[in-house]
C-alpha cells in the first residue's frame, strides 16, 4: 500500500514538473513570436523558441510560412539585421542548421535531408606575412533557394548560391556555385568495391 502510494506521488510531482516545463517553453515561444520583425505561421512546428538563435538575444527578421516543420535538434542562428525567408510547406530533417548573419531565402516546398547546414557568410581572413582569421568579422552573400527543391542529407549550401526551382542537390555535395533551375547535381565519389 505505502509503495503504492509513493508512486502515485511521484507520478503527480512529475507530471506537474513535465506542465511546469511545457508553461514556461510556452510563454518563451509567445515572447519571442510577439516581435515585431518575427512573422511564423501558427501552424510551424516545433513552437520552440530555443532553436532560434541570435547575437546578445537580438534576432533579425525572420518570416516562415504555413505548414514548416523542423524535426529533432535543428537550430537558427539569425543575427541582427539579417533576413530569413522560409517559404510553406518547407521541411528540415534532424540535425539541421542555419546559419544567417546576411540573407536567406527558402522556397516553397523544398525539403531538406538530415544534416544540411546553410551558411551565408565566412569569417574574414585578413592577408599578411601570415594569414589571420577574424573571429567576429564577416565577408556575407545572400543565399537563395529556390522552389521545390530537394536538398540531399549533408549537403553544405555556401554564402552567395542561388538555387533554382526544381533542382536535387545530393547527399554530402558542397554547393559554392550557383545552380540552375531543373538541375540535379551530384558527388561523383567514385567507390571501388573489391571481392576478396
Amino acid at each position: 500500500m505505502l509503495t503504492k502510494l509513493k508512486n502515485n506521488v511521484a507520478q503527480k510531482v512529475i507530471a506537474l514538473m513535465e506542465n511546469n516545463e511545457k508553461r514556461k517553453r510556452q510563454e518563451k515561444w509567445n515572447v519571442f513570436i510577439s516581435k515585431s520583425h518575427i512573422d511564423i505561421h501558427p501552424t510551424f512546428f516545433p513552437k520552440d523558441a530555443d532553436i532560434f538563435k541570435g547575437e546578445n538575444n537580438e534576432f533579425g527578421n525572420v518570416s516562415i510560412g504555413e505548414n514548416v516543420l523542423f524535426r529533432k535538434y535543428c537550430n537558427i542562428l539569425i543575427f541582427p539585421n539579417a533576413d530569413l525567408s522560409i517559404g510553406k510547406g518547407v521541411f528540415f530533417n534532424n540535425y539541421c542548421s542555419i546559419n544567417c548573419l546576411d540573407k536567406i531565402k527558402i522556397g516553397d516546398d523544398t525539403i531538406f535531408g538530415e544534416g544540411v547546414r546553410l551558411y551565408d557568410h565566412n569569417h574574414l581572413i585578413e592577408k599578411g606575412e601570415t594569414l589571420f582569421v577574424e573571429k567576429e568579422k564577416y565577408t556575407k552573400n545572400p543565399i537563395i533557394i529556390g522552389k521545390n527543391c530537394w536538398i540531399g542529407s549533408n549537403a553544405v549550401i555556401l554564402k552567395g548560391v542561388t538555387i533554382g526551382d526544381n533542382s536535387i542537390i545530393g547527399a554530402g555535395c558542397i554547393i559554392h556555385k550557383s545552380v540552375p533551375s531543373n538541375t540535379i547535381l551530384k558527388n561523383n565519389q567514385n567507390l571501388i568495391s573489391q571481392s576478396l
